[in-house]
């Protein structure tokens, strides 16, 4: 492989691993409390919140509250994978829309040169 394809592989690799390893945390003890560092931007929009204004109430509740984080995580990767699925589908189907106007375009240029 050439230098530049070399040096763009260990860019794409220490792109990927540099920052896991610096948000790696410390092994947890048994027993102890997840790091903080793993909850979502609503906890901390929460705490933020309650440190501000702590007689806040909030204006609704949501209609729907999954029995678990897990199942949270499931409905969010659900809801990813339908969203990919769709731009991937759309993507797709301008890709061959294009192949058959250019098609379609050739076609029309023999046509015309006979």
């Amino acid at each position: 492989m050439k230098p530049r394809t070399w040096a763009i592989l260990a860019a794409v690799v220490l792109l990927t691993v540099l920052p896991l390893w610096f948000a790696a945390a410390p092994p947890a003890t048994p027993g102890a409390e997840a790091p903080a560092m793993f909850g979502g931007s609503d906890d901390r929009a929460q705490q933020a919140i309650g440190s501000i204004a702590p007689a806040y109430r909030p204006w609704f509740e949501p209609v729907f509250q999954p029995a678990s984080g897990e199942i949270a995580s499931l409905l969010f990767a659900l809801q990813a994978a339908v969203g990919a699925g769709v731009i991937g589908f759309w993507l797709g189907l301008s890709v061959a829309r294009e192949r058959a106007r250019r098609a379609d375009g050739a076609a029309a240029q023999d046509t015309r040169a006979d």
